[in-house]
């Protein structure tokens, strides 16, 4: 709740007897500081979200969360939450360790690659590693790609060479780590383009090197290897209820990720033939069994891979199970 001072006080105090002014005026100001202590004052957690080519990926994941987020037009960079304690601002990925470290947001999704690049590995608590991309679940790659044709087979052969990559700073240390001087130039994306006219190498990332191989280049070597990782500042991490906040937050991220792929499996079997059915199901983690109104059966739910349902279902059934029930799943906390 906002509060004006100077309009908090004006309460109609000429009224009271005489000598009670005085208390009158005591109890407006008791009350002011209520009105503006911390307990009184609404929570908010900044948070940074990448903008950009992992927008889409990022909002679908917080959905499956359970938090939605609303861009009210394409060139917003302010996305309304569902939850109020929640205030987000769309960033390059590039520059949100900068921001987060900086205390001008307290948490943020970016890179492992942007995290090495701004070297703010060190000074940025990691809440958690999201493992997800633009595409596919697993993590991308920094890789060193010259032409199919190119001599550059090594980092010593960049020696003089032109480099031009997104990751200016953490080519350059990559460099001086193989002892090579190497020109390394600044591009706002598709290096593959800049190759072989305008640079002799890249530095880029790849999900699954399609789009290199469609310009003509081959992988001579993984620089590192990245995901998302939900980062928070130090001082933002001291705070009980931001940490708290962030740590919930992650926790349900992570749950969502750990759904993909997943489904949930119910159905009912006759005691008699539930050893069959849980011979079935020898390399799943152990089933809930539950007690049902007829003594002679029970109730049993498992979680699995939607993969594994589609040959498991029909030989349950012909074990005996009966009411199978397959559903999607939102979260798997482990």
């Amino acid at each position: 709740m906002d509060v004006d001072p100077h309009t908090a006080i004006q309460y109609n105090i000429t009224e009271l007897p005489a000598g009670l002014h005085g208390l009158g005026r005591i109890l407006c100001s008791l009350y002011l500081f209520y009105l503006i202590s911390p307990e009184f004052i609404a929570l908010k957690l900044k948070i940074g979200l990448p903008k950009g080519s992992l927008q889409d990926a990022t909002f679908d994941l917080f959905r499956k969360a359970g938090f939605s987020f609303r861009v009210d037009s394409s060139r917003s960079y302010v996305p309304t939450c569902d939850d109020p304690e929640i205030d987000a601002l769309l960033i390059r990925p590039q520059e949100i360790p900068r921001y987060v470290l900086q205390g001008v947001l307290d948490c943020g999704l970016t890179g492992w690659d942007w995290i090495v690049d701004n070297d703010a590995a060190d000074d940025l608590i990691q809440v958690a590693d999201l493992v997800y991309g633009k595409r596919e679940f697993h993590t991308i790659k920094i890789v060193l790609a010259a032409p199919n044709d190119s001599p550059i087979n090594e980092p010593k052969d960049l020696q003089g060479k032109r480099i031009a990559t997104e990751y200016v700073n953490l080519t350059r240390r990559w460099l001086a780590q193989h002892g090579v001087d190497a020109d390394v130039e600044f591009s706002w994306g598709a290096c593959e383009v800049k190759v072989p006219d305008l640079a002799d190498a890249i530095v880029a990332n790849t999900e699954t090197g399609s789009s290199l191989r469609a310009h003509g280049l081959r992988i001579v070597q993984v620089i590192l290897e990245s995901s998302t990782r939900f980062v928070m500042n130090k001082e933002s991490y001291q705070d009980p209820w931001k940490r708290a906040k962030a740590e919930n937050i992650a926790m349900l991220l992570q749950g969502a990720l750990n759904a993909i792929g997943m489904v949930g499996l119910k159905m009912n079997v006759c005691r008699d033939d539930l050893p069959k059915v849980l011979d079935i199901l020898p390399a799943l983690k152990r089933p809930t069994i539950s007690n049902l109104a007829d003594e002679n059966w029970v109730a049993l739910e498992v979680i699995l891979e939607e993969r594994a349902a589609r040959d498991l279902v029909p030989q349950l059934k012909r074990a005996g199970a009966t009411g199978l029930v397959e559903y999607p799943l939102n979260k798997v906390i482990y």
